[in-house]
This record gives structure tokens, sequence and C-alpha cells, in this order.
């Protein structure tokens, strides 16, 4: 947060771009893409950022490990653009500089208004009018978790600079507590149009400036905590969007048809991965702490469908634990010529056709809406699953290590791609990590439970060929899903590491002899009778 402070020390200009090092401007219109916003008369003195999609050059043609994130992109984050805006993601967004400070933002009687999902839950006149109440109330009461200690209110009527009667009352301690030992850096912030305070003197400018990036400035003070970027996550993006939401702000998603920013992407399995790994470890992070949206300011102003996408956002990588589950319940059906759940009546079945044809039309339509190829569809739907049983499965230990044992995993940043060696070289070049063995070990244990399936059925006659092809359907199809993993790892010259062999045929050697030896589907009496060691108990 070094340039933030510096630039509001030198210059102070009332708006921000934020762009990675790796991406670069596509459009020369971006900045007035994101100025038609900022400036609106009624949406601009309330918008926080807007934020414009990422887009990536240097990926294959058939995006194998959905590396343009097309459906969160076009699809999730189009979606929170009729709520309280997207979510941050780290770069491409142009910020209102008097959010990252902290303020409130400037709300109206209609802002304070109850909105339309608390309405239909609470219902009546008199619990609407009490919401109404609660809402303007807590608009003028500041709470230690989401108000900040000015409001752009008191700051907009008749503020000029910092020499304003309402900063003469505020005690310098509370100041240097909140901004920094900075008088310049403090007296910027009051400037809510940008600019530098008139009785600055430009001399002293370039010392204040080397002041304010000093390494010790942000201690005991509220940066990282209350302003600027928030710590706490390697995802500090999405927390920093979520703290000025919780405030009040909205935020803008903005799809021109030219594309405003570009970057590079990792097309390589093992770096693709440790990406995904990097992503689904900040998520873990934010929901074991403070700033978890499950609970935090709970009863304040983000609304309603905005703290449940973020839950979303959070709570993902724990999906990966049943997701291992279900991946691995085909395979254990065709090891033991059993099925995981008994035959259902015609009125079950008729419930799970119902279910299954309602999100079959809810993906239609959000496809429909968003424009969003089947293809793009179908590369998502498999890298979640890779994902899921590799990065976001070891984000969850790790998360819980770090925040149960202290022990911390060291991050590096994720190597992009690049044409030094040809078009999509990168993209078969093998790099181990020991992020390959879990969905390795879910394909051979998939493929030797095909194996044994097939072999009982050959020994069983005719008959068993039915329920046979139920159980292959299924592991045909978590197969369907891992296949862009399959190719990634049998690279260019189609061969596998040795080690990663290895290590996936040990474990699910082991899982499948272990489950033998279990067998849960067969009760103890039945084992005893099986093995001849019933005696007078049968």
């Amino acid at each position: 947060m070094h340039w933030f402070r510096v630039s509001a020390v030198l210059t102070n200009g009332a708006y921000l771009l934020n762009v990675d090092c790796d991406h670069y401007f596509n459009s020369s219109k971006a900045l007035r893409e994101a100025m038609c916003f900022m400036m609106d008369p009624a949406l601009g003195r309330k918008t926080c950022y807007v934020q414009f999609p990422q887009r990536f050059d240097g990926i294959d043609l058939h995006d194998r490990y959905a590396n343009r994130n097309i459906v969160f992109f076009d699809i999730n984050m189009k979606g929170l653009d009729g709520i309280q805006g997207p979510m941050y993601v780290g770069t491409g967004c142009c910020f209102n500089r008097q959010a990252l400070y902290g303020y409130d933002p400037v709300l109206t009687e209609a802002d304070l208004e109850p909105n339309i999902v608390v309405k239909s839950c609470c219902g009546g006149r008199k619990k609407k009018s009490k919401s109404y109440m609660d809402n303007k109330n807590r608009m003028m009461k500041r709470t230690e978790s989401s108000a900040p200690i000015f409001n752009m209110d008191d700051i907009e009527e008749g503020i000029e600079g910092y020499e304003d009667e309402r900063s003469m009352l505020m005690s310098q301690k509370r100041l240097e507590k909140r901004f920094g030992q900075s008088p310049i850096f403090t007296a910027s912030t009051f400037m809510t149009q940008g600019g530098i305070p008139p009785s600055t003197n430009p001399a002293s400018l370039l010392k204040e400036a080397i002041h304010v990036i000093s390494c010790g400035y942000e201690d005991k003070t509220e940066w990282g905590k209350e302003i600027g970027w928030i710590y706490g996550s390697v995802t500090e993006d999405i927390l920093t969007g979520f703290k000025m939401h919780a405030r009040g702000w909205i935020s803008i998603y903005c799809m021109p048809p030219r594309p405003c920013f570009k970057g590079s992407a990792p097309i390589n399995l093992s770096d693709r991965l440790n990406q995904v790994l990097r992503w689904a470890l900040g998520s873990v992070e934010i929901l074991f702490s403070r700033h978890c949206p499950i609970w935090y300011n709970y009863g304040g102003r983000l609304k309603l469908l905005e703290r449940v996408a973020y839950i979303n956002t959070i709570v993902y990588p724990i999906t990966s634990l049943p997701l291992i589950a279900y991946c691995v319940l085909p395979a254990i059906c065709l090891l033991t010529n059993k099925f995981i759940i008994p035959e259902i009546s015609n009125y079950a079945g008729m419930f799970f056709i119902l279910m299954f044809a309602s999100i079959f039309a809810t993906g239609i339509l959000e496809l429909r809406w968003s424009g969003v190829g089947i293809e793009d569809w179908w590369r998502n739907e498999q890298f979640w699953v890779i994902g899921g049983t590799s990065a976001h499965l070891f984000a969850v230990f790790q998360g819980l290590l770090k925040v149960l044992a202290g022990i911390d995993t060291n991050f590096t940043v994720t190597s992009k791609a690049n044409d030094e060696d040809g078009d999509f070289a990168e993209l078969y070049v093998f790099k181990w990590t020991s992020l390959l063995i879990p969905p390795t070990t879910v394909l051979v244990i998939n493929l030797v439970g095909m194996v044994a399936g097939i072999s009982y059925a050959i020994n069983s006659g005719y008959q068993s060929w039915g329920p046979l092809f139920g159980k292959l359907f299924f592991s045909i199809w978590v197969i369907l899903h891992l296949y862009p993993f399959l190719k990634g790892l049998m690279g260019k010259q189609n061969r596998t590491p040795t080690i990663v062999i290895v290590w996936s045929i040990l474990l699910a050697s082991i899982f499948s002899l272990l489950w033998v030896k279990i067998d849960p589907f067969i009760s103890d009496t039945q084992k005893a009778v099986a093995m001849g060691q019933c005696g007078v108990n049968c």
C-alpha cells in the first residue's frame, strides 16, 4: 500500500486504477468506461469501485484447464451486479479513494429502506418500519466492526481542505492512530474531490512521501485492518471488497464489448493447480478469521444475497471432502458388487427427476442469459472436479494447520506462460507437485473398479450386465471429468512420471484392500457364516 499513500501525498487523485504487473491496457477507453459510473450523479457517491472482467492471452484454443474462468466472470460476477455489486478480484479495478480510506458512503433515504429479500421475510407494515428505523440509527451510530471514525455525510457538508471545523474537533491522537503520523497525508483524506490542500508546501512533499512509505509507518495504525487493502489472507482482494460492501458501498461490473484489460495466465497443469491452491487457501483463512461473512457485521448494510455470495466464495474448498467421497464411491460399488443406495420407489424417483430437471433448466437459462458456450461450461465443470480433488483438498488441511497449529505454508507467485519456446510449449511441461497425487489416485481406483466390475460380470452371466452398466456410468462420468487432468499428466510425450504412478497405485491398493477387509455392506454375522466361523451363535 506504499504507492497508495505516496500518491495521496503527491497528487491525491480522487480515483485509483489497480492493474497487476502481468496485465496491460487493451482499450484506450478503459478509464472513460469506469468514470461513466464513478461520476454518475446518482450512483457515483456510493460506488466504491468499478470492476472489469479478466481476459487472458496465450491460452490454448480449447482452454483445457479453464484458465479463462468464463463461468465465474460472465455468470457469477454479472449476476452479483444486480445485488450490491461484484467482488474485487485483484486487478482491472478502478477505486474511489474515499472507500479505501474506510469512510461510509453517502446514503439516501431510499438506500436505508429494507431490500426486497428482507421485506419478503419480515412482512408487515410494523416490522418494515422498525427495520427502517434501525437502519437509520445505524447510519448515525458508529460500530467498531464496520464504521470508520469519519462519515462522508459530515465531511461533504461545507468541508474544504483540512482546516474544517469537524477535523479540528478530532483529537490528533485519534487521527494518528487511524492514518499514521503524517499531517499532510491526514489532511489529504478530507479532500473528497482529490487534489492537494492549498496550504501544503510543495518543498516538503518529497520528504513526506519518503516518510509514508517507511517500513514502520503502518505500526499501531488501522492500515490493513480498516484502511486500504485488508491483511489476514493471501486473497486480500476478496477481503478488501467485502469490507467495503459491509460498510454499505456498492460496486459496478463493467463489461464493454472490447476487453479493457488483458493478462497472462498459467497454462501448465502444475502451475494452474498451485494458483487454485492459493485462492482456496485464502478462502479458508477468511473462513476461520473474524472477517468471516457468516457472522461479520451481521445486521449491517451488507445485503442478504451479497452475503450469501461471499459465504459461497469462502466455503467452496470444503466441498472437496464430499466430492472426493462421491468420486470414489462408483469404484467401491464395482469392487464390492454392491450399490451405495437401496432401490428407491417410483414416488421418490419422480422427485429426483424433477430436481435434476430443475438444475438442468437453471443451467440452460444461465448459459442463454450470459452467452457462455457449452464448451466453456463443460471445461469449468471438469476443472471444478480436478481442483476439488487436489488443490481445494490441500487448502482445507493447510488452512486448518495454520489456524489450529500456527504452521504457515509459504506461497510463491504463480509463474505465467511465455512464448519463448513456441506456442503453448508451457502447456506440455510437467512439474512435480504433490497436488497431482489425489486426482491420480481417484483415476486409478475407478479404472481398477471398472476392470473388476467387468470381470465379475463375465464370470456371473448375462443377468449381471444390466446392473453393471449403471455402475459403469458413474465411474465413466468421474473419468470424463478428470480427462483434462489425465492429458496433462501424460504430457507431450504421453509419459507419466514414475513417482506419480507409484504413489497413486500404492494409495489405491491400500484403499481397496482396506475396503474389502472392512466390507461395511455385510454384517458381522454374514461375515462369520461366509468364513465358516459362526458356531452356535448363527
